[in-house]
């Protein structure tokens, strides 16, 4: 599935908002900007020549005009988000009459084809501040990072704010199932498999299943066990453009597609049972992240009973400690029936959780060591 071919996702109740308007009477150009707005997941609005609604051309949150029209468009009303839109590579006058109708930037196809697409798709997403992203890993196999991760979401969406999950260890048995949804309607990463360059955000989050008032990105049961970094890269900047919080549950063998993945976290959690082996193996993430993360903190897994504490632990690592965690009586059962990591509000899982959101999102979005 590629950033293009979105038309088949489900949709939901919620109201999509207006598309560009493109003004011009020129057939191939209206053709190619159609198909521009379709990659861009937007439904335009066409009108030829001058706009006869003069809302039209106030109210939509992009006016593509040809260039076919742009000598009668002087007399427009000025406002933002006008593009003057051309195929005459050699013309210089498409400035000039650019500047006519108070065009900020001009657009020559098809060389200007993918900077347009996301124009186009960041005036009908809305461009707001990123969501916080945040990244989970495991010090060694079995530390429970899959576990911190869904408690995270979980509180996350508890707090009203958008939030997703994305599962990004393929190998890792899924996400939805930790979280009892595993037979819930949606797409898992299979469908994404071939997403190039542009993802409609609002439409990726649709797709997926809907989990205790959380979008997951999960693997599903199949033969499919790794998708290429582009996908990586397209699938989670559309999710972080759609803001909110997203939580990535990492794997511990960083191929490219992890490396991907690590480029746009905003801080790195990384969990480390409070054992000797534990945190040797956990050096050595720590040392591999560290050149890949600017915010990288420990997250110390209990029990603790061999004599190593959170402190102790963070500084062996060389790492901020993000805080202590002991262990969650009752968990297996918990998961057993249905209900996530962190669901309840007094268990260990959920009190780290919501006091990691508290300051992490203090500051409308900041993580504050």
């Amino acid at each position: 599935m590629t950033g293009s071919n979105t038309s088949d996702w489900p949709t939901s109740g919620e109201p999509r908002q207006r598309g560009p308007l493109i003004v011009t009477e020129d057939e191939g150009l209206l053709d190619d900007l159609l198909r521009l707005c379709a990659a861009a997941g937007a439904v335009p609005e066409v009108v030829h020549g001058t706009p006869a609604r003069r809302g039209g051309w106030d109210s939509a949150p992009l006016v593509l005009v040809g260039d076919d029209c742009a000598m009668r468009m002087g007399g427009a009303a000025r406002r933002e988000g006008v593009v003057l839109v051309g195929k005459d590579l050699d013309d210089p006058g498409v400035w000039r009459r650019a500047v006519g109708i108070g065009a900020r930037n001009v657009a020559l196809l098809p060389d200007s084809e993918s900077w347009l697409v996301d124009r186009i798709a960041d005036a009908v997403e809305g461009v707001g501040r990123p969501a916080l992203t945040v990244g989970v890993i495991g010090g060694r196999g079995g530390a429970g990072a899959s576990t911190l991760a869904c408690a995270l979401a979980v509180a996350a969406a508890r707090t009203g704010r958008r939030t997703m999950l994305i599962d990004g260890d393929p190998l890792g048995g899924g996400l939805d199932v930790m979280l009892g949804g595993e037979r819930a309607e949606g797409l898992r990463w299979p469908a994404f498999a071939d997403s190039r360059g542009r993802v409609a955000g609002r439409a990726l989050e649709e797709a997926l299943p809907e989990l205790h008032s959380l979008r997951v990105l999960s693997w599903d049961r199949g033969e499919c066990t790794a998708v290429p970094p582009e996908a990586m890269r397209a699938v989670l900047a559309a999710a972080r453009r759609r803001g909110g919080v997203v939580v990535l549950d990492l794997p511990r063998r960083l191929d490219e597609t992890a490396m991907e993945a690590l480029e746009q976290l905003d801080v790195g959690l990384l969990v480390v049972p409070a054992e000797l082996r534990a945190v040797a193996a956990a050096h050595r993430v720590a040392s591999m992240l560290g050149m890949l993360l600017g915010d990288l903190r420990a997250v110390v897994r209990g029990p603790f009973g061999s004599g190593l504490g959170g402190e102790e632990i963070s500084r062996l690592l060389g790492l901020p400690l993000a805080g202590e965690l002991p262990l969650e009586p009752g968990l297996p059962d918990a998961l057993n029936s249905g209900r996530p990591p962190g669901g309840g509000e007094r268990g260990p899982l959920a009190r780290f959780s919501t006091e990691f959101w508290a300051h992490a999102l203090a500051d409308g979005g900041g993580v504050p060591v």
